[in-house]
């Protein structure tokens, strides 16, 4: 199996540096970009499984570069950001964004967060012969599993991210059942994530949000107060 290709966009040549040497230490395939140009260039020759956003980049900021992959395809991002207030983190996630990370970080966090990303997504572009069907329907609600795709009782697309749909999954695999934070986060980011990680709480928001956005849908997640979450609805696997 070819190594993972991991684009590190950032226009600091110490830190690129650094970062694309500790990657390839580590295993993976890493290429180094200054801009949001350069990236695009990468991205358009190879199949790049992962992207490492810095905030501040000359010309289209990460933030930018972030919205319009979404918009387009699939890769997973990483932000990364050396500001301490934790708006450019939120409103990375909120537009898309995997997972974020604070500068300085540590060099083993940023490993233990690039992996829990891929193992995520590392189906988004496997090639192998089609798995069956597996479609959770719940309250006029239908979310395929293998297609990672979610249908409104009108039967319109809801678009996700990878961390929206996994914090769904656990619901759908869980139906009536209180989730606290921790399980949450060790179902959707994996043992590697932080105790006081906040990012769960802005992909749960963003969640219900979508889901609200249909009239059937604003109750489905419930809060229980000092206890966590519940998927109030009956679950059909099919």
């Amino acid at each position: 199996m070819s190594a993972s290709l991991i684009a590190v966009v950032e226009d600091d040549n110490e830190i690129g540096s650094l970062v694309t040497g500790l990657l390839t230490r580590e295993g993976f395939e890493a290429v180094g970009c200054r801009t949001a140009e350069e990236f695009d260039r990468v991205n358009e020759r190879r199949r790049v499984d992962l992207a490492i956003l810095d905030v501040m980049l000359p010309g289209e900021d990460g933030l930018s570069l972030c919205r319009r992959l979404r918009a387009v395809g699939d890769v997973p991002v990483l932000m990364v950001t050396a500001k301490g207030e934790d708006v450019d983190r939120i409103v990375g996630l909120e537009i898309g964004a995997d997972d974020y990370l604070p500068k300085p970080f540590n060099p083993r966090e940023l490993i233990a967060r690039i992996r829990a990303i891929l193992r995520r997504t590392r189906d988004l572009h496997r090639v192998s012969a089609p798995l069956p069907s597996e479609r959770y329907a719940f309250a006029g609600w239908t979310l395929d599993a293998t297609a990672r795709t979610l249908l409104d009782p009108d039967d319109h697309e809801v678009e996700l991210t990878g961390g929206e749909y996994e914090l769904l999954l656990s619901f759908l695999t869980h139906p009536r059942r209180l989730l606290n934070r921790d399980q949450l986060l060790d179902w959707t980011r994996g043992r590697n994530a932080a105790p006081f990680d906040r990012s769960i709480d802005v992909q749960l928001s963003r969640l219900r949000q979508k889901l609200a956005a249909h009239p059937s849908g604003g109750a489905l997640i419930k809060t229980v107060r000092g206890g966590g979450y519940i998927l109030a609805a009956a679950v059909e696997r099919t």
